[in-house]
């Protein structure tokens, strides 16, 4: 049994969403293709998210010199240690966002500072950073107004791009991506997203069975 972990970032309703649609019908058909797994759901702006503030990084200074935390630096670095071990101890990861200003909404952002922690997620060794989570699968489900994946635009991705960089820096290679492009043309957005919920369950009878 393995345990999967399902990170939405998108504060809009999942019936006004493309990507949280096209999201739960990959998990809905990942559960039915292998209901022995453990689904654990993350809500990136529902959940509570630190930011990497003054408290974050005050606390951490202070557990280095030994020195007592106040309450709200105890409360910050106790989320942070929970967000990570999750995020170390899952199998398989689904990330669902949308494209914002060519990237990726904030809180996934912060999430993703949280995570990637050197001596957890990764190390430095003496040919570089080495990522530590090894043998582990991820699929990033995104839908975009415009086309990026292809002619003048696709310069301007850094979305999808990013989540790729920022996973195998952590060792986690294996990364399928789902996207859904040109939402915005009112002429086409029900099959764009008629499309994306198709492929979004193709793909996950894959990944349920890899």
């Amino acid at each position: 049994m393995a345990t999967v972990l399902y990170v939405t970032a998108n504060p809009k309703p999942e019936s006004e969403s493309v990507c949280l649609r096209m999201g739960r019908e990959f998990l809905r058909t990942y559960e039915l293709t292998n209901p022995l797994d453990e689904i654990v759901e993350l809500d990136l702006y529902r959940d509570p998210i630190p930011l990497l503030d003054f408290d974050v990084f005050s606390g951490w200074s202070k557990l280095n010199e030994g020195s007592p935390l106040t309450l709200e630096e105890r409360k910050k670095l106790g989320r942070i240690s929970e967000l990570v071990e999750q995020f170390i101890h899952a199998d398989k990861y689904i990330f669902v966002t949308p494209m914002w200003n060519f990237g990726l909404p904030p809180m996934f952002k912060a999430y993703i500072d949280l995570v990637c922690m050197q001596g957890k997620t990764y190390q430095y060794t003496a040919a570089g950073p080495v990522g530590m989570l090894l043998n582990k699968k991820a699929v990033h489900i995104q839908a975009r107004g415009q086309i990026y994946s292809q002619g003048p635009a696709q310069a301007m991705e850094y979305a999808d791009s990013y989540v790729r960089l920022v996973l195998g820096l952590m060792g986690i290679t294996d990364v399928q991506s789902i996207i859904a492009e040109g939402t915005s043309d009112p002429q086409r957005f029900s099959q764009i997203l008629q499309q994306g919920i198709q492929l979004a369950k193709q793909q996950a009878v894959q990944f349920a069975q890899s």
